[in-house]
């Protein structure tokens, strides 16, 4: 099945996450198909907390990919918010 969801990155304390969809059977940071946005929970001042690509979003879902609940909620968010 394949999954929109979140990938961890950044350093110790500075937590980063790629949007990104991948099959749900590899692992969290591991390999994935495509980017399709991130989410900066400690952006400070002009940076930007989070960007999603609507259309990629809506290929995927409509090709049968699920959203992660976190995911569900930062795209609902983005979209109230644009």
């Amino acid at each position: 099945m394949v999954v929109i969801r979140l990938s961890r990155g950044g350093a110790k304390k500075r937590p980063f996450f790629n949007i990104v969809v991948a099959d749900s059977r590899l692992r969290r940071d591991g390999r994935f198909i495509e980017r399709v946005g991130f989410y900066n929970p400690v952006a400070a001042g002009a940076e930007q907390p989070l960007r999603v690509a609507f259309d990629r979003i809506e290929h995927w879902t409509g090709h049968g990919a699920r959203m992660s609940p976190t995911v569900e909620r930062l795209v609902t968010q983005a979209k109230a918010a644009a």
